[in-house]
Protein backbone atom coordinates (compact mmCIF):
# COMPACT_ATOMS: atom_id res chain seq x y z
CA UNK A 1 0.00 0.00 0.00
CA UNK A 2 2.45 2.29 0.83
CA UNK A 3 4.63 1.60 -2.38
CA UNK A 4 1.28 2.38 -4.19
CA UNK A 5 0.50 5.54 -2.64
CA UNK A 6 4.13 6.52 -3.42
CA UNK A 7 3.41 5.97 -7.07
CA UNK A 8 0.66 7.74 -7.19
CA UNK A 9 2.09 11.15 -5.19
CA UNK A 10 4.69 11.27 -7.75
CA UNK A 11 2.48 10.77 -10.38
CA UNK A 12 0.34 13.31 -9.15
CA UNK A 13 3.64 15.40 -8.93
CA UNK A 14 4.22 14.89 -13.07
CA UNK A 15 1.11 16.24 -13.33
CA UNK A 16 1.44 19.15 -11.51
CA UNK A 17 4.65 19.50 -13.33
CA UNK A 18 3.02 19.77 -16.75
CA UNK A 19 0.28 21.96 -16.04
CA UNK A 20 2.57 24.18 -14.74
CA UNK A 21 4.44 24.34 -18.20
CA UNK A 22 2.71 27.54 -19.30
CA UNK A 23 2.55 29.07 -15.93
CA UNK A 24 3.85 32.67 -15.43
CA UNK A 25 5.15 31.79 -11.99
CA UNK A 26 5.62 28.07 -11.82
CA UNK A 27 8.61 28.19 -9.23
CA UNK A 28 6.95 28.87 -5.93
CA UNK A 29 3.82 25.89 -6.28
CA UNK A 30 6.35 23.28 -7.97
CA UNK A 31 8.94 24.28 -4.95
CA UNK A 32 5.83 23.77 -2.43
CA UNK A 33 4.92 20.26 -4.09
CA UNK A 34 8.35 19.06 -4.11
CA UNK A 35 8.51 19.45 -0.60
CA UNK A 36 4.88 18.06 -0.10
CA UNK A 37 6.39 14.41 -2.67
CA UNK A 38 8.98 14.20 -0.55
CA UNK A 39 7.17 14.22 2.83
CA UNK A 40 4.14 12.28 1.13
CA UNK A 41 6.88 9.84 0.53
CA UNK A 42 9.36 9.59 3.21
CA UNK A 43 7.87 10.86 5.92
CA UNK A 44 4.73 9.54 5.34
CA UNK A 45 6.08 5.99 5.31
CA UNK A 46 8.27 6.71 8.92
CA UNK A 47 5.15 8.21 10.57
CA UNK A 48 3.28 5.08 9.50
CA UNK A 49 6.01 2.41 11.22
CA UNK A 50 5.76 4.49 14.41
CA UNK A 51 2.02 3.72 14.67
CA UNK A 52 1.36 6.83 17.17
CA UNK A 53 -1.44 9.15 17.42
CA UNK A 54 0.20 12.55 18.07
CA UNK A 55 2.93 11.99 14.82
CA UNK A 56 0.37 10.99 12.49
CA UNK A 57 -1.97 13.73 13.29
CA UNK A 58 1.19 16.53 13.10
CA UNK A 59 1.71 14.72 9.56
CA UNK A 60 -1.70 15.24 8.25
CA UNK A 61 -2.04 18.74 9.22
CA UNK A 62 1.34 20.33 8.06
CA UNK A 63 0.12 17.94 4.50
CA UNK A 64 -3.29 19.82 4.59
CA UNK A 65 -1.85 23.12 4.95
CA UNK A 66 1.01 22.23 2.27
CA UNK A 67 -1.58 20.83 0.14
CA UNK A 68 -3.76 23.67 0.25
CA UNK A 69 -0.30 26.00 -0.59
CA UNK A 70 0.00 23.84 -3.52
CA UNK A 71 -3.74 24.06 -4.66
CA UNK A 72 -3.81 28.24 -4.49
CA UNK A 73 -0.34 28.49 -6.29
CA UNK A 74 -1.26 26.43 -9.04
CA UNK A 75 -4.48 28.02 -9.67
CA UNK A 76 -6.11 24.88 -9.03
CA UNK A 77 -4.50 22.65 -11.37
CA UNK A 78 -5.05 18.67 -11.14
CA UNK A 79 -2.42 18.30 -9.83
CA UNK A 80 -2.69 20.26 -7.12
CA UNK A 81 -5.95 17.78 -6.92
CA UNK A 82 -4.58 14.60 -7.17
CA UNK A 83 -1.71 15.60 -4.52
CA UNK A 84 -5.20 16.03 -1.67
CA UNK A 85 -6.35 13.28 -2.82
CA UNK A 86 -3.37 11.32 -1.86
CA UNK A 87 -3.82 12.95 1.43
CA UNK A 88 -7.02 11.36 1.95
CA UNK A 89 -5.87 8.16 1.48
CA UNK A 90 -3.40 8.56 3.61
CA UNK A 91 -5.47 9.77 6.74
CA UNK A 92 -7.10 6.51 6.32
CA UNK A 93 -3.75 4.40 6.97
CA UNK A 94 -2.91 6.95 9.75
CA UNK A 95 -6.11 8.34 12.30
CA UNK A 96 -9.40 6.74 13.13
CA UNK A 97 -12.42 6.85 10.73
CA UNK A 98 -13.63 10.02 12.80
CA UNK A 99 -9.95 11.51 11.95
CA UNK A 100 -10.25 10.65 7.84
CA UNK A 101 -13.85 12.09 7.77
CA UNK A 102 -12.53 15.33 9.22
CA UNK A 103 -10.05 15.55 6.73
CA UNK A 104 -12.49 14.42 3.62
CA UNK A 105 -14.64 17.75 5.01
CA UNK A 106 -12.02 20.05 5.46
CA UNK A 107 -9.80 18.92 2.18
CA UNK A 108 -13.15 20.71 -0.18
CA UNK A 109 -12.59 24.21 1.75
CA UNK A 110 -8.95 24.60 -1.00
CA UNK A 111 -11.68 26.40 -3.09
CA UNK A 112 -12.74 28.96 -0.91
CA UNK A 113 -11.01 31.51 -2.85
CA UNK A 114 -13.16 30.95 -5.53
CA UNK A 115 -16.17 32.69 -6.42
CA UNK A 116 -19.46 31.11 -4.58
CA UNK A 117 -21.00 29.47 -7.61
CA UNK A 118 -17.48 28.36 -9.49
CA UNK A 119 -16.27 27.67 -5.31
CA UNK A 120 -19.13 25.13 -4.65
CA UNK A 121 -19.95 23.39 -7.71
CA UNK A 122 -15.91 22.17 -7.46
CA UNK A 123 -16.09 21.91 -3.87
CA UNK A 124 -18.50 19.13 -4.38
CA UNK A 125 -17.00 17.83 -6.64
CA UNK A 126 -14.01 17.43 -4.67
CA UNK A 127 -16.08 16.06 -1.94
CA UNK A 128 -16.96 13.53 -3.69
CA UNK A 129 -13.55 12.23 -5.14
CA UNK A 130 -12.35 12.78 -1.32
CA UNK A 131 -15.24 10.38 -0.23
CA UNK A 132 -14.14 7.57 -3.08
CA UNK A 133 -10.75 7.93 -2.08
CA UNK A 134 -11.13 7.44 1.58
CA UNK A 135 -14.04 4.36 0.78
CA UNK A 136 -11.52 2.86 -1.58
CA UNK A 137 -8.15 2.92 0.57
CA UNK A 138 -10.74 1.84 3.71
CA UNK A 139 -12.15 -1.03 2.14
CA UNK A 140 -8.55 -2.12 0.90
CA UNK A 141 -7.12 -1.84 4.13
CA UNK A 142 -10.41 -3.89 5.37
CA UNK A 143 -9.55 -6.58 2.42
CA UNK A 144 -5.53 -6.43 3.88
CA UNK A 145 -6.73 -6.86 7.04
CA UNK A 146 -9.08 -10.36 6.33
CA UNK A 147 -6.35 -11.82 4.49
CA UNK A 148 -4.13 -11.62 7.40
CA UNK A 149 -6.74 -12.94 9.96
CA UNK A 150 -7.72 -15.75 7.67
CA UNK A 151 -3.78 -16.69 7.59
CA UNK A 152 -4.31 -16.70 10.80
CA UNK A 153 -7.39 -18.54 11.31
CA UNK A 154 -5.70 -21.38 8.77
CA UNK A 155 -2.82 -21.58 10.85
CA UNK A 156 -4.66 -21.61 14.31
CA UNK A 157 -7.33 -24.65 12.24
CA UNK A 158 -3.97 -26.74 11.13
CA UNK A 159 -2.52 -26.57 14.47
CA UNK A 160 -6.04 -27.98 16.40
CA UNK A 161 -6.26 -30.61 13.01
CA UNK A 162 -2.33 -31.50 14.06
CA UNK A 163 -3.72 -31.82 17.24
CA UNK A 164 -6.53 -33.63 17.14
CA UNK A 165 -5.06 -36.30 14.43
CA UNK A 166 -2.09 -36.88 17.22
CA UNK A 167 -5.01 -37.49 19.81
CA UNK A 168 -6.63 -39.78 17.49
CA UNK A 169 -3.02 -41.92 16.19
CA UNK A 170 -3.00 -41.94 20.05
CA UNK A 171 -6.25 -43.02 21.01
CA UNK A 172 -6.10 -45.56 17.84
CA UNK A 173 -2.15 -47.08 18.51
CA UNK A 174 -3.49 -47.52 22.35
CA UNK A 175 -7.04 -49.05 21.72
CA UNK A 176 -5.86 -51.42 18.63
CA UNK A 177 -2.12 -52.26 19.24
CA UNK A 178 -2.34 -51.81 23.35
CA UNK A 179 -5.88 -54.39 23.06
CA UNK A 180 -3.76 -56.74 20.79
CA UNK A 181 -0.78 -56.96 22.96
CA UNK A 182 -2.57 -57.44 26.57
CA UNK A 183 -4.71 -59.95 24.98
CA UNK A 184 -1.70 -61.84 23.90
CA UNK A 185 0.24 -61.34 27.33
CA UNK A 186 -2.59 -63.01 29.12
CA UNK A 187 -2.84 -66.25 26.42
CA UNK A 188 0.78 -66.23 26.83
CA UNK A 189 0.08 -66.12 30.36
CA UNK A 190 -2.30 -68.82 30.29
CA UNK A 191 0.01 -70.70 27.88
CA UNK A 192 2.79 -71.19 30.68
CA UNK A 193 0.31 -71.98 33.77
CA UNK A 194 -0.62 -75.21 31.95
CA UNK A 195 1.98 -75.85 29.52
CA UNK A 196 3.94 -78.86 31.76
CA UNK A 197 0.25 -80.34 33.01
CA UNK A 198 -1.16 -79.99 29.66
CA UNK A 199 1.01 -79.17 26.51
CA UNK A 200 -1.70 -79.35 23.85
CA UNK A 201 -3.86 -76.87 25.34
CA UNK A 202 -0.93 -74.69 25.96
CA UNK A 203 0.36 -74.93 22.35
CA UNK A 204 -3.28 -73.83 21.34
CA UNK A 205 -3.38 -71.07 23.34
CA UNK A 206 0.18 -70.03 22.10
CA UNK A 207 -1.19 -70.53 18.57
CA UNK A 208 -4.41 -67.90 19.34
CA UNK A 209 -1.49 -65.87 21.17
CA UNK A 210 0.71 -65.78 17.63
CA UNK A 211 -2.91 -65.04 15.11
CA UNK A 212 -3.27 -62.40 17.62
CA UNK A 213 0.24 -61.00 17.52
CA UNK A 214 0.01 -61.23 13.70
CA UNK A 215 -3.28 -59.29 13.57
CA UNK A 216 -1.51 -56.29 15.66
CA UNK A 217 1.12 -56.03 13.51
CA UNK A 218 -0.87 -56.14 10.17
CA UNK A 219 -3.11 -53.67 11.88
CA UNK A 220 0.57 -51.30 12.60
CA UNK A 221 1.70 -51.59 9.15
CA UNK A 222 -1.77 -50.49 7.82
CA UNK A 223 -1.51 -47.70 10.41
CA UNK A 224 2.18 -46.86 8.92
CA UNK A 225 0.47 -47.30 5.39
CA UNK A 226 -2.36 -45.10 5.84
CA UNK A 227 -2.42 -43.16 9.49
CA UNK A 228 -5.82 -44.76 9.70
CA UNK A 229 -7.69 -47.76 9.08
CA UNK A 230 -10.96 -47.86 9.48
CA UNK A 231 -12.70 -50.98 11.53
CA UNK A 232 -14.40 -53.45 9.00
CA UNK A 233 -17.82 -52.57 8.46
CA UNK A 234 -19.43 -55.64 9.88
CA UNK A 235 -22.58 -55.06 12.47
CA UNK A 236 -21.75 -54.04 15.70
CA UNK A 237 -22.97 -57.15 17.62
CA UNK A 238 -20.88 -59.19 15.51
CA UNK A 239 -17.82 -56.89 16.07
CA UNK A 240 -18.75 -57.06 19.80
CA UNK A 241 -19.02 -60.79 19.65
CA UNK A 242 -15.61 -61.09 18.54
CA UNK A 243 -14.25 -59.18 21.49
CA UNK A 244 -15.89 -61.14 24.02
CA UNK A 245 -14.80 -64.40 22.27
CA UNK A 246 -11.44 -63.28 22.71
CA UNK A 247 -11.85 -62.41 26.13
CA UNK A 248 -13.34 -65.78 26.91
CA UNK A 249 -10.34 -66.90 25.11
CA UNK A 250 -7.68 -65.03 27.46
CA UNK A 251 -9.40 -66.34 30.49
CA UNK A 252 -12.32 -63.98 31.49
CA UNK A 253 -15.34 -65.41 30.52
CA UNK A 254 -17.29 -62.85 28.35
CA UNK A 255 -21.23 -62.90 27.61
CA UNK A 256 -22.91 -60.37 25.04
CA UNK A 257 -26.74 -59.14 25.81
CA UNK A 258 -28.29 -56.95 22.99
CA UNK A 259 -31.37 -55.24 23.75
CA UNK A 260 -33.69 -53.76 21.42
CA UNK A 261 -33.90 -53.75 17.97
CA UNK A 262 -30.68 -53.22 16.20
CA UNK A 263 -30.14 -49.96 13.89
CA UNK A 264 -27.34 -47.94 11.77
CA UNK A 265 -25.70 -45.71 13.34
CA UNK A 266 -23.13 -43.13 12.31
CA UNK A 267 -19.19 -44.33 11.74
CA UNK A 268 -17.88 -41.97 14.92
CA UNK A 269 -20.84 -43.39 17.02
CA UNK A 270 -20.24 -46.88 16.20
CA UNK A 271 -16.92 -46.67 16.68
CA UNK A 272 -16.92 -45.00 19.95
CA UNK A 273 -18.59 -47.99 21.29
CA UNK A 274 -16.72 -50.68 19.84
CA UNK A 275 -13.86 -49.06 21.28
CA UNK A 276 -15.43 -48.56 24.90
CA UNK A 277 -16.13 -52.36 24.81
CA UNK A 278 -12.30 -52.74 23.25
CA UNK A 279 -11.11 -50.89 26.25
CA UNK A 280 -13.33 -52.32 28.97
CA UNK A 281 -12.33 -55.83 28.23
CA UNK A 282 -8.36 -55.17 28.42
CA UNK A 283 -8.75 -53.19 31.82
CA UNK A 284 -11.38 -55.96 33.06
CA UNK A 285 -8.45 -58.88 31.68
CA UNK A 286 -5.34 -56.44 33.47
CA UNK A 287 -6.77 -54.79 36.45
CA UNK A 288 -10.46 -56.32 37.50
CA UNK A 289 -9.38 -60.07 39.00
CA UNK A 290 -12.81 -60.86 37.39
CA UNK A 291 -14.03 -63.95 36.90
CA UNK A 292 -16.74 -62.73 34.59
CA UNK A 293 -17.36 -60.14 32.55
CA UNK A 294 -20.51 -58.90 30.46
CA UNK A 295 -20.99 -56.62 27.06
CA UNK A 296 -25.25 -54.84 27.07
CA UNK A 297 -25.49 -53.02 24.30
CA UNK A 298 -29.10 -51.16 24.58
CA UNK A 299 -30.81 -49.98 21.58
CA UNK A 300 -34.63 -49.50 23.37
CA UNK A 301 -33.57 -45.85 23.96
CA UNK A 302 -35.21 -43.31 21.42
CA UNK A 303 -32.35 -41.52 20.42
CA UNK A 304 -29.62 -42.68 21.82
CA UNK A 305 -27.28 -46.04 22.06
CA UNK A 306 -25.89 -47.38 24.87
CA UNK A 307 -23.22 -50.02 26.05
CA UNK A 308 -21.78 -51.38 29.21
CA UNK A 309 -19.31 -53.29 30.34
CA UNK A 310 -19.59 -54.75 33.48
CA UNK A 311 -17.65 -57.35 35.22
CA UNK A 312 -17.49 -58.73 39.08
CA UNK A 313 -14.28 -58.19 40.00
CA UNK A 314 -12.41 -56.36 42.81
CA UNK A 315 -13.63 -52.82 41.79
CA UNK A 316 -12.29 -48.92 41.73
CA UNK A 317 -10.42 -47.96 45.23
CA UNK A 318 -12.04 -44.68 46.02
CA UNK A 319 -8.42 -43.53 47.15
CA UNK A 320 -7.41 -44.14 43.85
CA UNK A 321 -10.27 -43.91 41.46
CA UNK A 322 -10.01 -40.61 40.24
CA UNK A 323 -6.47 -41.68 38.93
CA UNK A 324 -7.42 -44.66 37.66
CA UNK A 325 -10.20 -43.32 34.82
CA UNK A 326 -7.23 -40.61 33.85
CA UNK A 327 -5.22 -42.93 32.24
CA UNK A 328 -4.75 -42.45 28.18
CA UNK A 329 -7.12 -45.76 27.48
CA UNK A 330 -10.55 -44.46 29.29
CA UNK A 331 -9.41 -40.82 28.18
CA UNK A 332 -9.40 -41.95 24.95
CA UNK A 333 -13.04 -43.36 25.30
CA UNK A 334 -14.19 -40.10 26.64
CA UNK A 335 -12.31 -37.92 23.86
CA UNK A 336 -14.50 -40.71 21.13
CA UNK A 337 -17.86 -40.56 23.12
CA UNK A 338 -17.58 -36.59 23.36
CA UNK A 339 -16.68 -36.24 19.58
CA UNK A 340 -19.68 -38.23 18.85
CA UNK A 341 -22.02 -36.20 20.54
CA UNK A 342 -22.48 -38.62 23.62
CA UNK A 343 -20.81 -39.09 27.33
CA UNK A 344 -18.54 -41.33 29.23
CA UNK A 345 -19.06 -42.98 33.11
CA UNK A 346 -18.01 -45.70 35.48
CA UNK A 347 -19.67 -47.02 38.21
CA UNK A 348 -17.98 -48.87 40.84
CA UNK A 349 -17.75 -50.26 44.00
CA UNK A 350 -14.56 -51.63 46.21
CA UNK A 351 -15.29 -55.91 45.94
CA UNK A 352 -18.54 -55.37 43.88
CA UNK A 353 -16.95 -54.23 40.19
CA UNK A 354 -17.21 -51.59 37.64
CA UNK A 355 -19.29 -50.62 35.31
CA UNK A 356 -18.24 -48.67 32.24
CA UNK A 357 -20.57 -46.88 30.13
CA UNK A 358 -20.74 -45.06 26.81
CA UNK A 359 -23.89 -43.52 25.08
CA UNK A 360 -23.69 -41.79 21.96
CA UNK A 361 -26.65 -40.32 20.15
CA UNK A 362 -28.11 -42.96 17.08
Amino acid sequence: MNRALDALTLAAFLTLVVGMSDAERPVAPLIAGLVYLALATIGFGWVRRRGRRWPAIAYVAVQLALGYVVFVLSGATVGAVLLLLVLVSQTVLLLSLRGAAVVVCLVPFAHLGMAWRDGLREGLGMLAAAVFAAVLTYLFVREQEARVRLREYALQAERLAAAQERNRVARDIHDGLGHSLTVVQMQVKAARAVLEQDPERADAVLKKAERQAEEALAEVRRSVGALREPRPPVPLSEALRALADEASAAGVPTSLGVSGAARPLPADAEESLYRAAQEGLTNVRKHADATRAELRLDYTRPAAVRLEVRDNGVGLDPAVGAAATAGYGLLGVRERAAHAGGRMSIESEPGQGSTLSVEVPG
